[in-house]
Protein backbone atom coordinates (compact mmCIF):
# COMPACT_ATOMS: atom_id res chain seq x y z
CA UNK A 1 0.00 0.00 0.00
CA UNK A 2 1.19 3.39 -0.57
CA UNK A 3 0.20 6.44 1.92
CA UNK A 4 -0.66 9.64 0.35
CA UNK A 5 -0.85 12.49 2.65
CA UNK A 6 -4.72 13.60 3.64
CA UNK A 7 -5.31 9.67 4.95
CA UNK A 8 -6.05 8.09 1.39
CA UNK A 9 -4.16 4.58 0.41
CA UNK A 10 -3.62 3.12 -2.68
CA UNK A 11 -2.21 -0.23 -3.81
CA UNK A 12 0.54 0.44 -6.78
CA UNK A 13 2.50 -1.95 -8.28
CA UNK A 14 6.23 -2.47 -9.13
CA UNK A 15 7.61 0.39 -10.89
CA UNK A 16 3.95 2.11 -11.03
CA UNK A 17 4.28 5.53 -8.73
CA UNK A 18 1.55 7.01 -10.52
CA UNK A 19 -1.28 4.30 -9.79
CA UNK A 20 -3.88 5.05 -8.12
CA UNK A 21 -3.69 8.67 -8.08
CA UNK A 22 -5.95 11.30 -9.22
CA UNK A 23 -4.62 13.80 -11.91
CA UNK A 24 -6.30 16.91 -13.48
CA UNK A 25 -5.27 17.79 -17.22
CA UNK A 26 -6.48 21.21 -19.01
CA UNK A 27 -6.88 21.22 -22.36
CA UNK A 28 -7.77 17.40 -22.35
CA UNK A 29 -9.87 17.47 -25.81
CA UNK A 30 -7.50 17.01 -28.30
CA UNK A 31 -3.37 16.90 -29.32
CA UNK A 32 -1.06 16.45 -26.83
CA UNK A 33 -3.61 17.13 -23.45
CA UNK A 34 -5.71 14.16 -24.86
CA UNK A 35 -2.70 12.09 -25.78
CA UNK A 36 -1.31 12.80 -21.83
CA UNK A 37 -4.56 11.76 -20.63
CA UNK A 38 -4.63 8.65 -22.46
CA UNK A 39 -1.12 8.20 -21.01
CA UNK A 40 -1.64 8.84 -17.40
CA UNK A 41 -4.70 6.34 -17.42
CA UNK A 42 -2.05 4.08 -18.77
CA UNK A 43 0.20 4.34 -16.25
CA UNK A 44 -3.11 3.71 -13.74
CA UNK A 45 -4.18 7.36 -12.86
CA UNK A 46 -7.42 8.40 -12.45
CA UNK A 47 -8.04 11.43 -14.83
CA UNK A 48 -9.71 14.33 -14.97
CA UNK A 49 -10.10 16.31 -18.27
CA UNK A 50 -11.21 19.58 -18.43
CA UNK A 51 -11.59 21.57 -21.36
CA UNK A 52 -14.08 23.42 -23.58
CA UNK A 53 -15.36 21.16 -26.11
CA UNK A 54 -17.84 18.92 -24.21
CA UNK A 55 -18.70 16.10 -26.57
CA UNK A 56 -14.93 15.19 -27.43
CA UNK A 57 -13.71 15.36 -23.97
CA UNK A 58 -16.78 12.95 -23.42
CA UNK A 59 -15.64 11.08 -26.04
CA UNK A 60 -11.80 10.75 -24.77
CA UNK A 61 -12.89 10.44 -21.12
CA UNK A 62 -15.36 7.17 -22.21
CA UNK A 63 -12.40 5.62 -24.05
CA UNK A 64 -10.05 5.59 -21.13
CA UNK A 65 -10.22 2.40 -18.39
CA UNK A 66 -10.71 2.73 -14.87
CA UNK A 67 -12.20 5.49 -13.08
CA UNK A 68 -12.20 8.88 -15.17
CA UNK A 69 -14.45 12.39 -16.01
CA UNK A 70 -14.68 15.15 -17.85
CA UNK A 71 -15.17 18.36 -17.00
CA UNK A 72 -16.63 21.37 -19.38
CA UNK A 73 -14.55 24.75 -18.01
CA UNK A 74 -13.36 27.57 -19.14
CA UNK A 75 -9.79 27.97 -17.43
CA UNK A 76 -10.45 31.68 -17.76
CA UNK A 77 -13.19 31.58 -15.18
CA UNK A 78 -12.21 31.42 -11.73
CA UNK A 79 -15.74 30.29 -10.34
CA UNK A 80 -15.74 27.67 -12.94
CA UNK A 81 -12.88 26.17 -12.41
CA UNK A 82 -13.48 26.36 -8.35
CA UNK A 83 -16.67 24.26 -9.70
CA UNK A 84 -14.42 21.88 -11.78
CA UNK A 85 -11.89 21.50 -8.45
CA UNK A 86 -14.71 20.83 -6.07
CA UNK A 87 -16.17 18.45 -8.61
CA UNK A 88 -12.71 16.46 -8.59
CA UNK A 89 -12.62 15.99 -5.36
CA UNK A 90 -15.89 14.82 -4.83
CA UNK A 91 -15.83 12.46 -7.48
CA UNK A 92 -12.35 11.08 -7.85
CA UNK A 93 -10.84 12.64 -4.71
CA UNK A 94 -7.74 15.24 -4.44
CA UNK A 95 -5.58 15.77 -7.17
CA UNK A 96 -2.51 14.52 -7.09
CA UNK A 97 -0.78 16.38 -10.04
CA UNK A 98 -2.29 19.23 -12.35
CA UNK A 99 -1.26 19.69 -15.76
CA UNK A 100 -1.65 23.32 -17.28
CA UNK A 101 -1.43 22.29 -20.42
CA UNK A 102 -4.40 24.01 -22.13
CA UNK A 103 -3.57 26.28 -24.92
CA UNK A 104 -4.21 28.55 -27.95
CA UNK A 105 -2.23 30.75 -30.27
CA UNK A 106 -2.73 33.61 -32.95
CA UNK A 107 -0.72 33.81 -35.92
CA UNK A 108 -0.09 37.29 -37.81
CA UNK A 109 1.21 40.82 -36.89
CA UNK A 110 0.79 42.60 -33.60
CA UNK A 111 -0.59 45.51 -34.97
CA UNK A 112 -3.40 43.88 -37.57
CA UNK A 113 -4.64 41.20 -34.88
CA UNK A 114 -7.56 42.03 -33.20
CA UNK A 115 -6.84 43.23 -29.79
CA UNK A 116 -9.24 40.95 -28.56
CA UNK A 117 -8.14 37.82 -30.19
CA UNK A 118 -4.46 38.52 -28.79
CA UNK A 119 -5.66 39.30 -25.62
CA UNK A 120 -7.67 35.62 -25.55
CA UNK A 121 -4.22 33.80 -26.45
CA UNK A 122 -2.68 36.09 -23.27
CA UNK A 123 -5.96 34.93 -20.62
CA UNK A 124 -5.73 31.66 -21.97
CA UNK A 125 -2.15 30.64 -22.58
CA UNK A 126 -1.21 32.62 -18.97
CA UNK A 127 -3.67 34.00 -17.01
CA UNK A 128 -5.89 30.48 -17.41
CA UNK A 129 -2.46 28.67 -15.95
CA UNK A 130 -2.70 30.54 -13.27
CA UNK A 131 -6.59 30.26 -12.43
CA UNK A 132 -5.77 26.33 -12.37
CA UNK A 133 -3.38 26.46 -10.29
CA UNK A 134 -5.23 28.53 -7.46
CA UNK A 135 -8.29 26.69 -7.99
CA UNK A 136 -5.83 23.02 -7.43
CA UNK A 137 -3.21 24.39 -5.12
CA UNK A 138 -5.37 23.34 -1.74
CA UNK A 139 -5.68 19.93 -3.06
CA UNK A 140 -2.06 19.95 -4.23
CA UNK A 141 -0.84 20.72 -1.01
CA UNK A 142 -2.97 18.37 0.83
CA UNK A 143 -1.85 15.61 -1.54
CA UNK A 144 1.90 17.19 -1.31
CA UNK A 145 1.32 16.90 -5.16
CA UNK A 146 2.73 18.32 -8.37
CA UNK A 147 2.23 20.96 -10.60
CA UNK A 148 3.33 21.26 -14.41
CA UNK A 149 3.06 23.67 -16.39
CA UNK A 150 3.33 23.13 -20.37
CA UNK A 151 5.75 25.91 -21.92
CA UNK A 152 7.23 26.23 -24.77
CA UNK A 153 10.77 26.69 -26.99
CA UNK A 154 8.47 29.47 -27.46
CA UNK A 155 9.85 30.72 -24.08
CA UNK A 156 13.76 30.42 -25.04
CA UNK A 157 13.55 33.19 -28.54
CA UNK A 158 10.73 34.93 -29.45
CA UNK A 159 9.23 34.94 -32.41
CA UNK A 160 7.75 37.90 -34.90
CA UNK A 161 4.28 37.06 -36.01
CA UNK A 162 3.44 35.09 -32.82
CA UNK A 163 4.11 37.91 -30.23
CA UNK A 164 1.13 36.82 -27.87
CA UNK A 165 1.55 32.91 -27.99
CA UNK A 166 5.49 33.81 -27.50
CA UNK A 167 4.68 36.80 -24.15
CA UNK A 168 2.27 34.00 -22.86
CA UNK A 169 4.41 30.75 -22.60
CA UNK A 170 7.19 33.57 -21.18
CA UNK A 171 5.00 34.32 -18.78
CA UNK A 172 3.47 31.21 -18.42
CA UNK A 173 7.25 30.11 -17.41
CA UNK A 174 8.03 32.71 -15.08
CA UNK A 175 4.93 32.24 -13.25
CA UNK A 176 5.72 28.60 -12.44
CA UNK A 177 9.15 29.30 -11.58
CA UNK A 178 8.05 31.55 -9.21
CA UNK A 179 4.95 29.21 -7.48
CA UNK A 180 8.03 26.87 -7.08
CA UNK A 181 9.52 28.62 -4.75
CA UNK A 182 6.54 29.51 -2.82
CA UNK A 183 4.84 26.03 -2.20
CA UNK A 184 8.16 24.35 -1.78
CA UNK A 185 7.49 24.95 1.76
CA UNK A 186 4.69 22.82 1.56
CA UNK A 187 6.07 20.02 -0.24
CA UNK A 188 4.21 20.92 -3.57
CA UNK A 189 6.82 20.22 -6.36
CA UNK A 190 6.25 22.16 -10.03
CA UNK A 191 7.76 21.43 -13.01
CA UNK A 192 8.11 23.19 -16.25
CA UNK A 193 7.68 21.15 -19.76
CA UNK A 194 8.89 22.84 -22.50
CA UNK A 195 7.58 21.25 -25.71
CA UNK A 196 9.53 21.72 -29.46
CA UNK A 197 8.00 20.95 -32.72
CA UNK A 198 4.87 18.79 -31.82
CA UNK A 199 2.00 17.21 -34.48
CA UNK A 200 -1.05 18.93 -33.13
CA UNK A 201 -3.33 20.20 -35.33
CA UNK A 202 -2.23 24.13 -33.94
CA UNK A 203 0.79 23.34 -36.15
CA UNK A 204 -1.33 22.22 -38.98
CA UNK A 205 -0.22 25.41 -41.63
CA UNK A 206 3.04 26.05 -40.51
CA UNK A 207 4.14 26.56 -43.94
CA UNK A 208 2.19 29.20 -44.68
CA UNK A 209 3.34 31.17 -41.36
CA UNK A 210 6.83 33.20 -42.90
CA UNK A 211 8.94 33.37 -39.51
CA UNK A 212 7.92 29.92 -38.05
CA UNK A 213 8.57 28.15 -41.62
CA UNK A 214 12.17 29.47 -41.55
CA UNK A 215 13.13 29.38 -38.58
CA UNK A 216 12.14 25.52 -38.80
CA UNK A 217 13.89 25.53 -41.70
CA UNK A 218 17.25 27.01 -40.53
CA UNK A 219 17.57 24.70 -37.62
CA UNK A 220 19.51 21.38 -37.56
CA UNK A 221 17.73 18.94 -39.04
CA UNK A 222 17.59 16.80 -35.72
CA UNK A 223 15.54 19.89 -34.09
CA UNK A 224 13.08 20.34 -37.72
CA UNK A 225 11.73 17.18 -36.41
CA UNK A 226 7.76 16.82 -35.73
CA UNK A 227 7.48 14.76 -32.67
CA UNK A 228 3.96 12.75 -32.42
CA UNK A 229 1.47 14.09 -29.48
CA UNK A 230 1.68 10.43 -28.31
CA UNK A 231 5.88 10.42 -28.31
CA UNK A 232 5.56 13.52 -26.35
CA UNK A 233 2.84 12.27 -24.00
CA UNK A 234 5.38 9.52 -23.27
CA UNK A 235 7.96 11.85 -22.14
CA UNK A 236 5.68 14.09 -19.88
CA UNK A 237 4.72 10.85 -18.34
CA UNK A 238 8.03 9.96 -17.50
CA UNK A 239 9.05 13.53 -15.99
CA UNK A 240 5.28 12.87 -14.09
CA UNK A 241 6.01 9.93 -12.88
CA UNK A 242 9.89 11.62 -11.00
CA UNK A 243 8.37 14.80 -10.34
CA UNK A 244 10.88 16.15 -12.61
CA UNK A 245 11.33 20.04 -12.50
CA UNK A 246 11.98 20.33 -15.90
CA UNK A 247 10.84 18.07 -18.91
CA UNK A 248 11.90 18.36 -22.26
CA UNK A 249 10.39 16.89 -25.25
CA UNK A 250 12.42 16.20 -26.71
CA UNK A 251 15.02 15.35 -24.58
CA UNK A 252 17.77 16.89 -26.43
CA UNK A 253 16.22 20.42 -25.67
CA UNK A 254 17.96 20.05 -21.95
CA UNK A 255 20.82 21.01 -23.65
CA UNK A 256 19.85 24.41 -24.98
CA UNK A 257 19.30 25.65 -21.83
CA UNK A 258 22.72 26.85 -21.10
CA UNK A 259 22.75 28.48 -25.22
CA UNK A 260 19.39 30.46 -24.63
CA UNK A 261 21.14 33.83 -24.29
CA UNK A 262 21.98 33.78 -28.00
CA UNK A 263 18.32 32.44 -29.07
CA UNK A 264 16.88 36.07 -29.15
CA UNK A 265 19.83 36.96 -31.41
CA UNK A 266 19.29 34.20 -33.71
CA UNK A 267 15.48 34.69 -34.17
CA UNK A 268 15.95 38.13 -34.42
CA UNK A 269 18.48 37.41 -37.74
CA UNK A 270 16.44 35.14 -39.62
CA UNK A 271 13.37 36.66 -38.81
CA UNK A 272 14.58 39.95 -40.19
CA UNK A 273 15.86 38.19 -43.42
CA UNK A 274 12.44 36.86 -43.93
CA UNK A 275 10.33 39.65 -42.96
CA UNK A 276 12.32 41.59 -45.66
CA UNK A 277 11.70 39.82 -48.90
CA UNK A 278 8.02 39.05 -48.05
CA UNK A 279 5.15 41.22 -50.17
CA UNK A 280 3.83 44.10 -47.64
CA UNK A 281 0.52 42.76 -48.02
CA UNK A 282 1.43 39.54 -46.85
CA UNK A 283 2.67 40.95 -43.57
CA UNK A 284 -0.43 42.51 -42.91
CA UNK A 285 -3.53 40.49 -42.98
CA UNK A 286 -5.27 39.67 -39.65
CA UNK A 287 -4.66 37.24 -36.91
CA UNK A 288 -5.77 34.28 -37.36
CA UNK A 289 -5.94 31.48 -34.27
CA UNK A 290 -4.24 28.33 -35.28
CA UNK A 291 -6.00 25.23 -34.67
CA UNK A 292 -9.31 23.43 -34.12
CA UNK A 293 -9.06 23.76 -30.44
CA UNK A 294 -8.22 27.47 -30.69
CA UNK A 295 -11.06 28.12 -32.78
CA UNK A 296 -13.58 26.09 -30.74
CA UNK A 297 -12.19 28.52 -27.40
CA UNK A 298 -12.48 31.63 -29.45
CA UNK A 299 -16.16 30.72 -30.62
CA UNK A 300 -17.03 29.38 -27.04
CA UNK A 301 -15.71 32.77 -25.61
CA UNK A 302 -17.50 34.97 -28.14
CA UNK A 303 -21.21 33.07 -27.81
CA UNK A 304 -20.31 33.25 -23.80
CA UNK A 305 -22.19 36.14 -22.18
CA UNK A 306 -19.28 38.32 -21.06
CA UNK A 307 -19.31 42.01 -19.27
CA UNK A 308 -16.98 43.50 -22.35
Amino acid sequence: MLNIPGGRQTRRGPGSPLRGRVAVVTGAARGVGEALARSLSGAGMHVALLGRERETLQVVAGSLPGRNICVESDITDRTALADAARRVEAELGPADVVVANAGIAVSGPFGSTAPELWQRVIDVNLIGSANTARAFLPQLTATRGYFLQIASTAAFGAAPMMSAYCASKAGAESFALALRGEVEPDRVQVGIAYLHWTGTDMLTGIDDDPVLEALRRNQPRPARRVHSPEQVAEWLTRGVARRAPHIYAPPWLRWCQPLRPLFPVLVARIARRELRDRPVDELSSPGEILGAGGRADWNSYRASPRDR
